[in-house]
């Protein structure tokens, strides 16, 4: 089943939201300073600034194949279902997790953009375009690749004693190796339990969001069918 103009129109659309969104919110990330979240020159340290860049390079080749006319092919869909639940955690960790312990200083420009903007338009963008990819319950596991990856550099770097900020060796406090909850502790207030609890918690969720968006992603296939001319005629 091929695209439609529409489809093709809205999918180019969201994809320069991501890409501009993405670009504007890591330079103003960057050029924050070390006194603002993720700011200054470790900006690339935080799995935030990774994902955004992920998914929009995602899209800048989605771009280049429509604009090409050739079909994208079934690992190009697997590697943006991948940065969908990826970007999908970086939007939901910092609504629900990291900007109620930052308070009003959380939604600021920078972190609307790469936290809000991009995932809305990355998962939309998704679920736009995946309808005529052949993406399977077996790529699902692919999902926990990223952040796991992410959680062994942060780990590494802990131990190593990298600074994500000033004085602080850990980019998030759910991986504070340190924290009085510490590996398999429990705290009553933050981190509230330790660090592989997290880690696991984690994978979990982006195992369900994985099962969740190709349910979603089979009703529109289903809804995609029912409307095409061929179906309609039988």
């Amino acid at each position: 089943m091929k695209p439609s103009d529409k489809a093709k129109y809205l999918s180019i659309l969201l994809k320069l939201i991501v890409i501009l969104a993405a670009a504007v919110g890591i330079y103003r990330t960057a050029t924050a300073g070390r006194g603002s979240f993720m700011g200054g020159s470790r900006v690339f340290m935080f799995f935030t600034i990774q994902s955004n860049i992920a998914v929009a390079l995602i899209c800048a080749v989605g771009l280049w194949l429509l604009f090409r006319h050739t079909p994208p092919k079934t690992v190009w869909y697997v590697i943006q279902f991948v940065g969908a639940v990826s970007i999908t955690l970086t939007g939901v960790v910092f609504a629900f997790v990291l900007a109620p312990t930052l308070g009003s200083h959380a939604w600021n420009v920078q972190n609307v953009l790469t936290h809000v903007v991009v995932p809305v338009a990355a998962v939309a963008d998704f679920f736009v375009t995946g309808v005529y990819g052949t993406l399977q319950k077996r790529h699902i596991p692919l999902v926990t690749l990223p952040p796991l990856a992410y959680a062994i550099y942060a780990g590494i770097g802990y131990l190593a004693g990298w600074e994500f900020l000033k004085g602080v060796r850990y980019p998030y406090f759910f991986l504070n190796w340190g924290s009085p909850a510490g590996a398999f502790g429990f705290t009553r207030g933050l981190p509230f339990m330790g660090t592989v609890w997290w880690i696991l918690a984690i994978l979990v969720f982006l195992l369900g969001i994985g099962y969740g968006y190709l349910a979603i992603l089979d009703l529109l296939k289903k809804r995609a069918y029912r409307h095409r001319p061929e179906a309609k005629q039988g």
